[in-house]
């Protein structure tokens, strides 16, 4: 790394440009935040929400009135939510929405989310399944946020150059029930490298990885520091650590498993079921944003960066490469990072809401194949089948997906006969 990477120190023990892009320039640090995150991700979802769901499903009601308020991370991933608030799309359909508020943990998202906080969010496709079904919370699922938008990088001070150079090698994931952690399980096993949990300091053999959880900024700053040698997230920390963290792209996500979700929108069943009105402008305003973010990639990437509305910290340069430089990009398809375009035919990010049910079965089934730390029972028994029926509500998303028909030009929708439905692909 060269010495312009590393400027003056924040509390967080960032340098000056990772810590400005990756989290806003906050300066405070919240220990007892952190703690819950650590509890989240080590499989505490139950115990972090103990208290919370004691008094469910009266407490985990959204707010009485008719005011939206959202809750967001600032990723790549909760741009049809950002744009539909900067566009003003939620108040053409008469909804009174307020700025949508930037969280900088899943656990502290999950938490204002089950106190009724926010009444419309962003989560990892996993989250809904383990508060549902875990917790017996009323969460649903109500479109996709977007589709692809993730990627494995490793760093310049390694010779990884496929997923086999990951043995002997420390990994970070976002979270352990995540699409991110699913895929890269999926690469490891094919390429005979086998996951593992261990602490740090612990010998890791050259046929295993050990992975670790870490929130998506900490990443670039982790791997500037060479305390791990590669990371798999969603954007825009993919590109940043690429400018500015010294990472090399190995391979992108949606290369692998086709148009896959990872982030989806969720709202609270009560509140669908008693605001059915209000909910479908939601979703008309949702539907019509992923559709403008589809076709206006690199406005909005600028509308949402630091440079732009600000609803991301990352400045604009940042957001753009993460929203646009794709296939394009000879050293991308010359190192292997995409070698499926020419059958997939996607984008580095795209945009389609339609959750099509054959993923949700997918993560089910992927969910019980892939290591993880902490509680597994409640998937136990947890038939597919039924996920895909119960915990996703179709009818509002597919009331606003034939109000704008345009939603099936974006790369990412089925090309073949019925748009509703598709094959899914996953191959290395």
């Amino acid at each position: 790394m060269t010495d312009h990477h590393h400027k003056k120190s924040c509390s967080h023990g960032h340098s000056h440009d990772l810590h400005g892009a990756c989290c806003g320039g906050e300066t405070d640090f919240d220990p007892g935040r952190r703690s819950a995150l650590d509890l989240l991700a080590k499989g505490g979802l139950a115990a972090m929400l103990g208290g919370l769901t004691a008094g469910l499903p009266r407490m985990a009601q959204a707010q009485d009135d008719d005011v939206l308020r959202i809750g967001y991370l600032p990723i790549t991933d909760a741009t049809p939510l950002l744009v539909a608030h900067a566009k003003g799309y939620f108040e053409e359909e008469g909804i009174k929405a307020e700025k949508p508020t930037l969280i900088r943990g899943w656990s502290p998202l999950i938490e204002g989310f089950a106190a009724g906080k926010f009444n419309l969010v962003h989560f990892l496709k996993p989250i809904p399944v383990w508060m549902r079904y875990n917790n017996n919370f009323p969460v649903k699922v109500m479109a996709w946020a977007h589709t692809n938008g993730s990627a494995l990088v490793v760093g310049r001070h390694t010779d990884i150059s496929d997923f086999a150079g990951l043995g002997g090698k420390q990994v970070a994931v976002p979270f352990w029930y995540s699409m991110h952690n699913i895929v890269l399980q999926y690469a490891l096993r094919a390429n005979g490298i086998k996951p593992v949990i261990k602490a740090q300091g612990e010998a890791v053999a050259a046929d295993e990885c050990n992975l670790q959880v870490l929130p998506p900024p900490e990443m670039p700053p982790a791997l500037a520091a060479k305390k791990i040698d590669a990371y798999i997230v969603a954007e825009p920390f993919n590109a940043l650590g690429e400018l500015k963290a010294g990472a090399r792209m190995l391979r992108f996500t949606g290369d692998i498993w086709k148009n896959h979700p990872c982030c989806v929108v969720c709202m609270n069943e009560e509140t669908t079921k008693a605001k059915p009105e209000w909910t479908q402008g939601v979703m008309n305003a949702v539907v019509k944003a992923s559709i403008y973010a589809s076709q206006n990639k690199e406005e909005v990437a600028e509308l949402l960066s630091k440079d732009g509305a600000g609803y991301l910290p990352a400045p604009a340069p940042v957001v753009k490469r993460a929203m646009t430089l794709y296939a394009g990009n000879e050293e991308y398809t010359s190192s292997g990072a995409i070698v499926n375009h020419g059958e997939y035919q996607n984008g580095r990010i795209d945009f389609q809401p339609w959750p099509y049910p054959s993923a949700t079965k997918l993560i089910v089934e992927a969910m019980n194949e892939t290591v993880v730390s902490g509680e597994t029972t409640f998937l136990e028994g947890l038939d597919p089948e039924f996920v895909a029926n119960d915990l996703v509500d179709y009818a509002f998303v597919k009331n606003a997906l034939e109000k704008y028909p345009e939603w099936k030009n974006d790369p990412s929708v089925a090309s073949d006969g019925d748009p509703y439905t598709r094959e899914e692909i996953m191959k290395l």
